[in-house]
């Protein structure tokens, strides 16, 4: 007979109820107040003496093991009528009964009903049953949630969750911008549907596909939208799950997921997060994980082991593919490894245009604008946008997403929230030329990007903004622009010095030094674009376990290490100087532009090109 846990709670509910009022004493055996040979009225026991040496006593009935006195007086102050009173007599009182016995009082004793041997017995048989309920609640919801009993100590039993036929309500038309990544799937669901196609060729499925790529990529949504589409049944678990603080559980959860996906192939097993488990064996100081090793070993066998496993597609998902055993990513293994790279300019407005589906765009908004406008952003980044931006319509009391929202949004996710506005004074307005002295310089420069906006408007930890519209997919970067860059970001500065002087220069720039220092950096130590030479002098797969890398950190002498300080000394300074003959020579512009933008507090970009070439000519800019 199933017991369900309903059943189980009402048979412990009037136990529990009963051990209750036994523990509190409700139920102990007690003088009955209304009863005909219980007084209503109660005497202190000093009084009761005095009644005693009176003479005026002439019945006790003793109750309670002697610690209750029910007594029969008269006496003038009872009105001469025999009352029933209540005396609480001490614990220790053995000169009582002889005085009692002296004074011929009619003592009589009633002795306890023999129900606490009744109400003990219940008492201690109570923890046996409520111990015995709770196991079998235990064992029976084990056993209706997993197929069988015993799950509260199966510790090596996959905790993978199986579906037969996964409904997550995501389909490879729901995926947009990693066309790629899509088309490697859609073969593997092809396979898994007519497999022939492949077979009549002498043609094998890989047996395992692993994903890499930078977080909110779409990998994740991938393995969904295979599963919504294969129609095959589709295993999903995190590479965390397997690892516990017991050596060997973790390989037996892989033995057991490995043998429900062989009972139910053809199949797909889905791995998220699987260099929790699949790290590199044996790094770090003292050896590496033992329970994480065997875990790693187990899998191995199991995906390309001496039996095999026919008919089972494993889908791993990982964002840190440099650390994962070089012995799970061989053939055999992960067969195939698919990049999801971050969505270019059509990815990203196809992207756009999948999450815009269940949203009210205003018609005049083109998606093409924001997809330039959002170039470095990935598909969760971009799905983020617009539900910001209809938080921001629903707020703003609004029936449609405006291209206003949308800027907004934009600003939140990059920058911070928006602050409180500055009030006009100095401070303002040695913000407001720093800015513009960004502006202006990018917008001078050949080889800088465009201007978007300017705005004194706070957000997060800066005080003022300033956004360029970086150039469309640049993989690769000149020399020049790098360098246009750098004078870019020194113009905050430079403006600084050009109108306030060296004495008022302000912490302001301390985050565009940074930038500045590190660009530098790389043109002399990973870009050859210094006059060292065209050398590589800094390794950028660095290992990331601190066994392997404590053996020295510099592949080069400290004579090189001299001449690259030298080299990124140089590249700064000469363009700190040619930043500070942009300012100096187009000071007129800088003070229109900062009264324009004290007033205004934000100028668009197309704005502030239209001032700045009321001035002097703006170079044509390459291609964005």
């Amino acid at each position: 007979m199933k017991l369900s846990w309903k059943t189980l709670l009402l048979w412990s509910l009037p136990i529990i109820i009963i051990s209750f009022f036994v523990w509190q004493g409700f139920l102990a055996p007690t003088i009955n107040e209304n009863d005909n040979n219980v007084a209503n009225s109660r005497m202190t026991y000093g009084r009761f003496l005095e009644y005693l040496d009176m003479g005026w006593v002439k019945k006790v009935d003793l109750y309670d093991n002697g610690h209750t006195a029910i007594v029969e007086a008269i006496g003038p102050e009872l009105g001469n009528r025999i009352q029933k009173i209540r005396v609480e007599l001490p614990n220790s009182a053995p000169e009582l009964i002889n005085k009692l016995k002296k004074s011929n009082v009619d003592l009589n004793a009633h002795p306890q009903k023999n129900t606490v041997a009744i109400w003990s017995f219940l008492g201690n048989l109570l923890f046996p049953l409520l111990l015995i309920t709770s196991l079998i609640f235990i064992f029976r919801r084990s056993s209706n949630s997993n197929g069988g009993p015993g799950q509260a100590m199966s510790f090596g039993k996959s905790k993978a969750t199986f579906q037969m036929e996964a409904k997550t309500g995501v389909i490879f038309d729901d995926v947009a911008g990693i066309d790629e990544a899509k088309e490697e799937f859609e073969e593997i669901v092809t396979f898994l549907k007519k497999p022939e196609y492949f077979t009549s060729v002498g043609a094998k499925i890989p047996k395992g596909v692993l994903l890499i790529g930078s977080p909110g990529t779409g990998k994740t949504l991938l393995a969904k939208a295979i599963a919504g589409e294969a129609n095959v049944p589709f295993f999903s678990i995190s590479g965390s799950e397997f690892v516990e603080m017991f050596v060997g559980v973790g390989a037996s959860r892989v033995r057991d997921l490995f043998k429900k996906a062989k009972e139910n192939a053809p199949c797909i097993v889905f791995i998220d997060e699987i260099d929790a488990v699949g790290r590199q064996r044996g790094t770090g100081i003292g050896g590496g994980n033992d329970e994480r090793e065997q875990t790693l070993n187990q899998l191995l066998t199991e995906m390309d082991g001496f039996e095999g496993n026919t008919g089972i597609i494993v889908v791993a998902a990982t964002n840190r593919a440099d650390i994962l055993d070089s012995a799970l990513l061989r053939p055999g293994r992960f067969d195939r490894q698919v990049t999801v790279s971050i969505p270019d300019f059509k990815g990203r407005l196809s992207i756009l245009k999948v999450h815009a589906r269940n949203k009210k765009v205003d018609e005049n908004i083109s998606l093409n604008i924001i997809a330039k406008r959002t170039p470095g952003f990935s598909g969760a980044d971009l799905a983020n946008l617009l539900n910001e931006a209809a938080i921001l319509t629903a707020r703003r009391r609004k029936n449609y997403i405006t291209l206003k929202e949308i800027d907004d949004a934009i600003d939140r996710i990059v920058a911070g929230m928006e602050g409180t506005p500055l009030i006009d004074s100095k401070s303002k307005r040695l913000i407001a030329y720093h800015e513009v002295g960004h502006a202006i310089v990018g917008t001078l420069l050949k080889d800088h990007d465009n201007v978007q906006k300017v705005t004194l408007i706070p957000r997060g930890q800066a005080r003022g903004l300033t956004w360029f519209t970086p150039s469309e997919d640049q993989n690769l970067i000149s020399r020049s622009q790098i360098k246009a860059r750098i004078m870019g970001a020194l113009g905050g500065r430079a403006a600084e010095e050009i109108v306030f002087g060296n004495a008022e220069i302000t912490t302001g720039a301390s985050n565009d030094l940074q930038q500045v220092t590190s660009m530098a950096r790389q043109m002399v130590t990973r870009f050859g674009m210094s006059n060292i030479g065209p050398l590589s002098l800094e390794n950028t797969d660095s290992n990331p376990f601190l066994g392997r890398s404590m053996a020295g950190n510099n592949d080069y002498s400290d004579e090189i290490s001299i001449k690259i300080d030298k080299q990124i000394q140089d590249i700064i300074q000469e363009c700190h100087y040619k930043t500070l003959e942009i300012i100096k020579n187009n000071r007129v512009i800088i003070d229109k532009l900062v009264d324009t933008l004290i007033e205004k507090e934000t100028i668009d970009g197309s704005e502030f090109r239209q001032i700045v070439q009321l001035y002097t000519n703006i170079p044509e800019k390459h291609s964005t």
